[in-house]
């Protein structure tokens, strides 16, 4: 089943897309690849195969939390531009 220019332009109106005249016939033939290639899927036969909600197993990659110190207060200021006391100093964001 082919597209019409008619139904790719109401997709894209649908859809919110600004198209040009000159492009409906590029997007109405990648449109009707893509139905085409669903076509294709749904004659697999999936009968005994189980549902799947991930096809890998799930772990985490983030490590435990574990309270290590900080740094050192001087060794973080040692190469402040400006600093005031304690604190770096910077250029005054609001007025």
């Amino acid at each position: 089943m082919a597209l019409t220019s008619d139904e790719v332009r109401h997709v894209a109106l649908l859809a919110r897309l600004a198209m040009k005249p000159e492009e409906l016939e590029s997007y109405r033939s990648q449109l009707d690849d893509i139905l085409r290639y669903f076509q294709m899927l749904e004659t697999i036969q999936t009968d005994g195969v189980p549902p799947t909600n991930q096809s890998v197993t799930n772990h985490t990659v983030m490590r435990e939390d574990k309270v290590e110190p900080g740094l050192d207060k001087e060794d973080v200021l040692a190469n402040a531009p400006r600093r005031e006391g304690d604190y770096f100093r910077i250029k005054a964001v609001l007025e």
